[in-house]
């Protein structure tokens, strides 16, 4: 352990007047979070949070945490899409005069949110422990993600302004000033804010980046000049619009400029940003593989295309696994994360844990299932060098020799409808096998309504095929994806199968791996974007080409 640094026991223990911590949750990437904030947030009772950031947090609250809605003040900021909350304080407090543990997540920096500065003097007042853990304030953290750094090599006089709640002294101030200029306000608003800095004496030529969403994969950043913001709009065709009341930060400025923010802009540049991929994999499957997408400016969505199913008849599995414990097997090859699981779940069934495998060598095809087999506790002894597939597995086996093996016997748990190349490979290497079928792959439910429309209408901007199986299921349950959706391809035997059902294959990983497809996809992305600035075309989306598509969108 670190002396140097504090530990989850430094939150108290919820006593009959319970604790309060007000926590920042940062702009809205999750991955902004502190450690202190995760820590606090998996020790709390009660969770009450911003509708903002409520996905952002209650990922790292303990399951069952009690998260009491915000009751929602008017339905005109709700359409907004950003609610004016009315009852948080009667929420903490009750729930901390319970002798709970309460946890008030609020977006940015607590620090700077009024209302949790209200809610913490009523605290306060009633004796109620509190403490606070700062965020990266929305105002900071947004131009850091927008290019736009709000400190120059000389220094810089940076100054903050509400636009809600600017006077016209405020605006006065800050108007005579020629330094960077940091403002929360909203889209309909912000042309407003411009012309005031105008009156106030700011050159109309002042550079003026204005990002909404900051931070997410929903950014869009405008660069316009204090004179030309409302015309930029205009002509974007950005407002007027029922999402007039977003917020957004501008930045007033020469840090702002767009040939500076050109070279910085390093968020909306990543090479699949905004891009919606669908991953046809279950959750558990597609995990690092949707976190390797987000890391290229992705938004995953999984849609599971198949189901894991016992076998019809258990008998064979249960004397397999009874085998393993009395010496039958030199050998057991597991060719999938499911494979484990299912003998993982058999051998909890009869009280054994991975003590079982001692003395029996282990094989595992691809990374995935040698990290399932780790969790179990089980270190694979081999794992293909090269291919992770059966054949790549084929290649390093080492064949049967009376002399050093005992036993000639290997145990392959498996699914239903997996190919006979391993088995077959085995016996030419001289192996006796037990093929056993460890589980059955059925056809998974239809995914919702919204999301089959999605499929077949372009509003996914690619589909990652990860085997043959995965591109005849998604069309059996959802459809074909529309023909200005991007299809990606693990191998050529999947190529292949998405064009015997019609599709045009654009991107095929150099190898026969999911990180590497991703990274190919990531690839494509970036010539994508390279060629449209080239040609001086607008960056865009895949999806956005498709009939009838905005040609931007701001959520």
């Amino acid at each position: 352990m670190n002396p140097s640094r504090p530990t989850t026991s430094a939150f108290p223990v919820a006593a009959a007047h319970g604790h309060v911590t007000f926590l920042g949750a940062g702009p809205g990437d999750p991955g902004l979070l502190t450690l202190r904030a995760v820590e606090a947030l998996a020790a709390a009772d009660v969770l009450i949070a911003e509708p903002e950031v409520l996905d952002v947090v209650r990922t790292h609250a303990r399951a069952g945490v009690d998260t009491p809605q915000l009751t929602i003040a008017d339905e005109v900021s709700a359409a907004a899409g950003v609610p004016v909350i009315r009852d948080a304080a009667n929420l903490v407090m009750e729930a901390a005069r319970s002798g709970r543990r309460v946890v008030r997540a609020v977006t940015g920096d607590p620090g700077l949110d009024g209302n949790a500065a209200e809610e913490m003097l009523a605290c306060a007042s009633e004796g109620i422990p509190f403490e606070v853990v700062p965020g990266v304030a929305t105002a900071v953290g947004v131009p850091a993600y927008a290019g736009v750094p709000l400190s120059g090599k000389q220094g810089a006089d940076v100054r903050f302004v509400d636009a809600r709640s600017a006077s016209a002294r405020c605006w006065s101030e800050v108007g005579a000033s020629d330094g960077t200029l940091v403002v929360s306000a909203t889209l309909e608003t912000v042309a407003s804010a411009a012309a005031e800095l105008v009156s106030a004496g700011r050159g109309p030529e002042t550079p003026l980046t204005v990002t909404v969403a900051g931070t997410t994969t929903r950014q869009r950043t405008w660069n316009a000049t204090l004179g030309t913001i409302a015309q930029v709009f205009k002509q974007g065709k950005v407002l007027p619009s029922p999402e007039g009341a977003r917020p957004v930060i501008a930045v007033v400025g020469e840090q702002g400029a767009a040939a500076r923010r050109d070279e910085l802009a390093w968020f909306e540049s990543k090479p699949l940003f905004g891009w919606r991929v669908l991953v046809p994999r279950t959750k558990e499957q597609a995990a690092s593989l949707s976190d390797q997408l987000r890391s290229y400016g992705a938004v995953p969505h999984e849609v599971p295309t198949i189901a894991v199913e016992p076998p019809r008849t258990p008998q064979q599995m249960e004397r397999a696994v009874k085998g393993l414990v009395t010496g039958r097997y030199e050998w057991i090859a597991f060719t999938s994360v499911n494979a484990v699981k299912a003998v993982r779940e058999k051998f909890e069934e009869y009280g054994l844990d991975a003590r079982a495998f001692a003395g029996i060598k282990v094989a595992a095809v691809g990374e995935q299932t040698a990290a399932a087999l780790v969790e179990f506790g089980v270190k694979p002894d081999l794992v293909p060098s090269g291919e992770q597939s059966a054949a790549g597995l084929l290649e390093d086996w080492p064949p049967y020799d009376p002399v050093f093996d005992p036993i000639d016997r290997v145990f392959l748990p498996r699914a239903d409808i997996a190919t006979e190349t391993l088995v077959a490979g085995l016996i030419e290497l001289g192996w006796e096998v037990d093929d056993v079928t460890a589980y059955r792959t059925v056809r998974a439910s239809p995914p919702p309504a919204d999301t089959r429309e999605a499929i077949k209408g372009g509003g996914f901007d690619a589909v990652l095929f990860t085997s043959s199986s995965t591109v005849r299921n998604l069309v059996g349950i959802a459809g074909k994806p529309h023909n200005v959706t991007v299809i990606a391809c693990i191998g050529p035997a999947t190529a292949k199968t998405a064009e015997e059902h019609g599709l045009r294959v654009d991107v095929l990983s150099p190898e026969p791996s999911v990180g590497k497809l991703a990274e190919a996809l990531a690839e494509y992305g970036a010539a994508r974007r390279e060629a449209a600035k080239e040609a001086g075309d607008p960056v865009s989306r895949p999806s956005e080409r498709r009939p009838g598509a905005r040609r931007r969108r701001t959520t």
